[in-house]
């Protein structure tokens, strides 16, 4: 019997096949039961227009045999098997796809549809076989053939016995080396799981002999090894089932079993698509951080299936970064696949997929909010971080989809509220959105910063994740209303005090132009205070950078030396300004007291490190003898 050689092209392909382009060994078996369920489905098609041929599902079947003593595994089905010709065409041509040839001539119906690749798929049997064996007997034929090869040098097609219709292919599994162990690939456990994870919902049964233990008769405390079939797969995936047969327990049981997360899900989303792509998705919002969510060592993704055979373990295309702590699966029989199942085309049908995908989570999202404020604040406390770098991640481009989303500590609420829950409060003279930046609300609702603003009887919104502020600069408005810091230079509140207060200011004038010299360019200037009331001195800021921009900057790895440009801000109301004033006038050394330990205590409020603790301490003293 010759032996013939693959062209030269599938040669290389295989050599490249074998080596490079499927990431995990264990796919092999995935390829081989989909091509196996693919020969099934074209039988279903045959009895669709042949009316001698009666399709009855129970006599399909995909049988998988492990034998450790021959060292091989056998992947059987009852499908529709090839003929001379078919082996050549499909086998000695890697590529030629005789799936897809088959999917092009017959419309899929009911819901099977042809995936296979047949001629690509099948060579990675050779990651883990050193040679591949398959006895075939095509329907309506009266001879089997077998096919056989050892690798990339060629391969052998002779007659063969077989009593049924069908395919079995038979790996003469490789042996063990230092780094590999392919002794797993002969173990029921080890079959049944890679089974479970990329095949579990092949709509045929996928059979299997499992041994087990049971006690043993009359013998007591004594155990016997048994051994019996079982059908390993599911069969019919959630995500097929009408809604309305589902219970929330079935939900929470496959959020369970695809180990999605350790925790219960706050909420899930079930979509059935049917417009310009076809697919079904299940969808869910964890209730608590994964460990690692914020670490580099995350991955997002959605498990991504097509027509019931795991591709993708985590499609991260599926997801955009401000939703990545979604989980779930996406079916779809419009997938394109390249290669194998495993690298998937980027095409149109994973960008409107994807595109879906992101409506329906926002829109669960704002129900959530709407209908089940406990709940939505529970989600938002675990990934509210994420929805707000969202709105600053890529120069605000996503901004207007999250900005209904965020949630920030009221002043008058004591609560979580949304932008439009502030904006809909606001008194009719109230030009912005105000906002206070700090570590905690304890801390804000202290800050001098914040009285004139309390005063007018506006609400402040109270900002204590350090990407807050980052966020709300890209923001810059919510519904024409600009966000104003309480301690930017201007906050755009004009009182009758004020007025009188100009003549004040132009007198101490040479008195503040003094203190700015006294502190040497660690303030941008120093002058009257419009916003405080009872304290006596606080800093602002000009400019867009603020000193809470200025903390989480300089505490960055890359430590970035950034100054706000920080103004000194006096209470000429306060008993401390006539000291000031006194100080000027009779003992300039005293004013250079006075400054200093006014300007470090402005440090302290904003949670700023003071530069010399020992002089702090020494300048106190001084006051105080």
């Amino acid at each position: 019997m010759a032996m013939k050689e693959f062209k030269a092209e599938s040669k290389r392909l295989l050599e490249m096949m074998i080596n490079s382009i499927y990431t995990q060994r264990e796919i092999f078996l995935r390829e081989l039961i989909s091509n196996a369920s693919d020969a099934i489905d074209k039988i279903y098609y045959k009895a669709l227009t042949d009316d001698q041929l009666v399709f009855n599902k129970d006599d399909y079947y995909i049988r998988i045999t492990p034998d450790k003593e021959a060292r091989t595994l056998t992947i059987s089905d009852t499908g529709i098997g090839m003929t001379q010709e078919e082996l050549e065409n499909n086998l000695g041509v890697i590529a030629k796809s005789g799936s897809l040839a088959f999917k092009n001539e017959n419309e899929a119906k009911d819901g099977h549809n042809i995936i296979g690749q047949f001629g690509v798929g099948f060579y990675s049997a050779f990651m883990v076989a050193d040679r591949v064996t398959v006895i075939t007997k095509a329907l309506g034929s009266d001879t089997a053939y077998k096919w056989e090869s050892a690798g990339a040098d060629g391969y052998t097609i002779e007659p063969a016995a077989k009593d049924t219709v069908g395919t079995e292919i038979v790996l003469k599994i490789k042996e063990n080396t230092e780094e590999d162990n392919y002794d797993e690939f002969l173990e029921d456990y080890r079959l049944r799981t890679i089974i479970k994870k990329y095949s579990d919902f092949i709509r045929y049964p996928i059979k299997m002999d499992v041994t087990g233990h049971r006690p043993k008769e009359g013998a007591d405390g004594e155990f016997e090894e048994y051994s019996e079939e079982q059908t390993v797969n599911s069969m019919v995936p959630i995500w097929r089932k009408n809604k309305g047969e589902l219970t929330e327990e079935d939900y929470v049981n496959f959020y369970n079993e695809k180990r999605y997360g350790f925790d219960k899900p706050l909420t899930h989303v079930h979509i059935k698509a049917d417009g310009a792509v076809v697919y079904n998705a299940i969808l869910f919002i964890p209730e608590h951080t994964p460990f690692d969510y914020y670490t580099k060592e995350y991955e997002k993704g959605l498990e991504l299936y097509s027509n019931g055979v795991l591709i993708m373990e985590k499609c991260g295309d599926l997801l955009p970064d401000y939703f990545s702590f979604v989980k779930g699966m996406v079916d779809s029989e419009d997938l394109s696949l390249n290669i194998s199942r495993e690298m998937l085309q980027h095409d149109r049908q994973l960008t409107l997929i994807a595109k879906n995908i992101k409506s329906k989570i926002k829109s669960q999202l704002q129900t959530l909010l709407k209908d089940e404020r406990e709940k939505y604040e529970k989600f938002y406390e675990a990934f509210g971080r994420q929805l707000k770098f969202g709105v600053y991640n890529n120069y605000g481009a996503d901004k207007d989809v999250l900005q209904d989303l965020l949630l920030f500590t009221s002043s008058k609420e004591k609560k979580l509220v949304t932008l439009d829950e502030y904006v809909s409060g606001m008194p009719e003279d109230q030009k912005y959105i105000y906002y206070a930046a700090g570590e905690s609300v304890e801390r804000l609702e202290k800050l001098p910063q914040t009285e004139m603003v309390a005063d007018k009887g506006y609400e402040i919104l109270y900002f204590t994740d350090d990407i807050d502020e980052f966020a709300i600069k890209m923001l810059m408005k919510y519904k024409d209303k600009e966000f104003k810091s309480v301690s930017s230079g201007d906050l755009g509140i004009e009182t009758e005090a004020d007025k009188k207060d100009e003549a004040a200011e132009t007198e101490s004038k040479e008195l503040f132009e003094e203190m700015k010299n006294i502190l040497s360019g660690k303030v941008k200037e120093v002058k009257a205070s419009k916003r405080l009331k009872s304290h006596p001195v606080c800093l602002s800021t000009e400019g867009d950078l603020s000193i809470e921009m200025e903390k989480v900057l300089k505490a960055m790895p890359s430590g970035q030396d950034i100054q706000a440009d920080k103004v000194l801000e006096i209470n000429i109301h306060h008993e401390v300004f006539q000291s000031l004033k006194d100080a000027y006038d009779k003992d300039r050394e005293k004013l250079g007291l006075y400054t200093n330990l006014l300007y470090n205590q402005a440090l302290l409020i904003e949670g700023l490190p003071i530069q010399d603790p020992v002089e702090f301490t020494n300048d106190i003293c001084k006051i105080m003898v």
